[in-house]
């Protein structure tokens, strides 16, 4: 397997564990006040977005060429980042609650 190929299951990986938080922490933020349910739901729409941007990313890396690869590397590393960081604030704000 090459480096590109581990890469990307890598990260598939982490992203299909991102969904399953973010389904969770839907979930969860149903069972808030209204207020506090939109602003959750906002959050995890915008989160949910972030998924997709990374799988597109991610397939633009498997569709690469050898001297694109660490360009897009670089880009699939900045929005798992995001969307990384993006989940676990919003699952530390529920578990606050």
């Amino acid at each position: 397997m090459s480096t590109r190929d581990a890469y990307k299951q890598k990260i598939e990986a982490e992203v299909e564990l991102a969904q399953a938080k973010l389904a969770e922490l839907r979930a969860r933020a149903k069972s808030s006040v209204a207020d506090a349910r939109l602003k959750y739901a906002k959050q995890i729409d915008d989160l949910e977005l972030g998924v997709e941007t990374t799988k597109v990313k991610l397939k633009e890396l498997s569709e690469a060429n050898e001297d694109a690869w660490e360009h897009l590397k670089a880009e699939v590393e900045s929005a798992w980042g995001t969307l990384r960081d993006g989940v676990r604030d919003i699952a530390a704000t529920l578990n606050k609650k």
